[in-house]
């Protein structure tokens, strides 16, 4: 039985009451159940213990997060959320500091993860559309990728020697939305790489 831990990463705001979010959450859960996985949440807008999230990311063997793009990046709470987790697990339970030490030059930057064989899944909801990407003709990300977007947030997990799964994006939510078609990809998306990873 694999362990997952989902982290849903919405911050609500008058416009965005979070449900796309809560229902992707809802799917996610009823699939993972479905093949018996054991299944931990946590949720930007509740309160939450910083030890106990430790414990979730080192019980986990897959963490999915699920959130909206605000301002081209996590929104604040999950930024905050990983401030303070990330930062106290780095006593050796999430990463033991950034790798280096004084006594061997030759360690790398970045190699201290202790969470190697584990893996993680960025689904993110989005207002751009999915032309928006890829694309050297488009204006603004001027052929970018999700990912190039997100590296960052890949960075953090990379740090703790963890594994990307491939991202999963609902584009256009605002202006475009076509809900039912990123429910059945969605749903392909978790059965392809997270029950049959």
């Amino acid at each position: 039985m694999q362990n997952v831990f989902i982290i849903n990463g919405h911050e609500e705001y008058e416009f965005s009451k979070g449900r796309l979010n809560e229902s992707l959450i809802t799917r996610l859960k009823d699939l993972l159940a479905k093949e018996k996985f054991s299944i931990k949440t946590t949720t930007m807008k509740d309160d939450y213990d910083i030890e106990e999230e430790i414990m979730k990311h080192q019980w986990a063997d897959i963490i999915v997060v699920q959130m909206p793009v605000n301002w081209m990046a996590t929104p604040w709470s999950f930024k905050k959320y990983q401030d303070y987790v990330y930062s106290f697990g780095m006593d050796g339970r999430l990463c033991s500091g950034d790798g280096r030490t004084r006594e061997d030059a030759s360690k790398q930057y970045g190699t201290g993860g202790t969470l190697q064989g584990k893996k993680y899944m960025l689904s993110l909801t989005f207002n751009a559309p999915e032309e928006a990407f890829n694309n050297k003709e488009q204006w603004f990300f001027e052929g970018r990728s999700v990912d190039d977007l997100f590296l960052p947030t890949h960075l953090n997990f990379k740090f703790f020697g963890m594994e990307a799964l491939p991202t999963f994006v609902c584009y256009d939510v605002m202006k475009n939305p076509n809900i039912e078609n990123d429910f059945q990809r969605f749903e392909e998306h978790i059965n392809k790489h997270v029950v049959n990873a």
